[in-house]
């Protein structure tokens, strides 16, 4: 992309601005999940049928995320993601239209491959401010987007039980995110090639950096995922605690990701990149540790805390590492986000088939084992350091802006 000066507000208020694009698409993903249960009846799947249609979720995304940088290349920043913003907003409404297994599939498909899309072209976005401010940002968006999501599920949450149809439930939604999202792109940097830059390729091999960087954003993923969706399992089955006390245990590690990546910057500024994600490796293996040996509830949901904790900042900052690694960012935040994507998507069934197997503790065991690997690999992440990042913001007066 081009270099032009920006002014210091100019850059300012794209930030708030993209964190509110990061809160839109969270809230669709919240929005989304809430309704799973009903999405499921109204197709009339069984629980296999579903994690098949489910899928393609990250089939889609996997495919689509190349070419977010192309699309970015052709039309600028700012129309790309207005663009790609707005399909991944009507796109939620597309699974409640879903009658039977197969249109759910085309449907998960498109869902995801937008959702692939809108996200590496506002990381992207979020790289290029970092850059500009010269200091970390890329966790706070990304408590955003965990703010977000919680904003959509309980919206979600508060339709199901008034037992609204989701076709409606999703309509509104869909309009309403469109709407908002479309607002916030109004502020976002209006990034544009330079006249003799190449066109990214279509598709291509993520660099080698992105595949190491991804590393470590797998195995933090792997551990949101796994606490995710089996943390109320391990409480109840395993703890034999209520229906209620099990549900709170998710809640609270879904509002410690979210408070954990808001302050997370002044962290990282502090502390550097690499140090933060040593020691959240160190609390996670902790939390990995109290989750194994808990024998009360409240040991246990100590440990999803600590684990939630640990792990929080980990794929911002992999986001961030992979943007200023190389000359190509939406290449390397492409390469970086699909394989935190399929992390997300092994990581339930395996952790499921390993309790099967054996047992939910020794599940946990897997997740504490890959936990460790945050605290080994964090010197892959380098590249996030202030001190790693190419210099290329220049105070606004030394460079007019053409812009009119």
């Amino acid at each position: 992309m081009s270099d032009v000066g920006y002014a210091r507000d100019e850059v300012r208020r794209a930030r708030y601005a993209v964190a509110a694009v990061f809160a839109v698409h969270g809230a669709v993903t919240g929005s989304f999940a809430t309704r799973v249960p009903w999405i499921q009846e109204h197709a009339s799947l069984g629980a296999g049928q579903l994690g098949f249609a489910l899928a393609f979720t990250a089939l889609g995304a996997s495919c689509a995320m190349p070419l977010a940088g192309r699309i970015s290349h052709r039309y600028g920043s700012r129309t790309a993601l207005r663009g790609l913003l707005a399909l991944w907003t009507l796109s939620l409404a597309l699974p409640s239209l879903a009658p039977n297994l197969y249109t759910l599939c085309l449907a998960m498909f498109t869902y995801g491959a937008s959702a692939g899309m809108a996200d590496v072209a506002m990381n992207a976005l979020g790289v290029e401010i970092e850059r500009l401010l010269d200091k970390s940002i890329m966790s706070g968006l990304h408590g955003m987007w965990s703010a977000g999501a919680l904003v959509g599920s309980a919206a979600g949450t508060l339709a199901a039980h008034l037992g609204s149809d989701a076709r409606l439930h999703f309509s509104l939604a869909s309009a309403v995110l469109t709407v908002l999202g479309l607002v916030a792109c109004t502020w976002v940097l209006d990034l544009q090639p330079a006249e003799d830059e190449e066109p990214p390729p279509r598709f291509a091999l993520p660099p080698r950096s992105a595949l190491l960087i991804g590393t470590v954003g797998f195995c933090a993923v792997f551990a949101e995922g796994a606490s995710l969706d089996w943390s109320a399992v391990f409480l109840r089955d395993r703890l034999d605690s209520s229906a209620g006390v099990a549900a709170a245990c998710t809640t609270g590690f879904m509002l410690t990701m979210a408070v954990a990546r808001i302050a997370g910057d002044a962290v990282v500024d502090r502390f550097g990149a690499v140090r933060t994600v040593r020691a959240g490796g160190v609390l996670a293996v902790l939390g990995g540790l109290l989750i194994v040996v808990a024998g009360h509830p409240a040991v246990a949901m100590g440990g999803f805390a600590l684990m939630g904790l640990g792990i929080a900042v980990v794929v911002p900052l992999c986001f961030a590492a992979a943007g200023h690694a190389g000359p190509n960012p939406s290449q390397a935040i492409a390469g970086v986000a699909t394989i935190t994507y399929t992390s997300g998507l092994i990581a339930p069934s395996l952790i499921g088939g390993v309790a099967q197997a054996t047992s939910l503790v020794v599940s946990f065991c897997v997740v504490t084992a890959l936990a460790c690997g945050l605290a080994g690999f964090a010197g892959v992440l380098r590249s996030a350091e202030r001190g790693g990042r190419a210099e290329v913001s220049r105070p606004a007066a030394a460079v007019p802006d053409p812009r009119p």
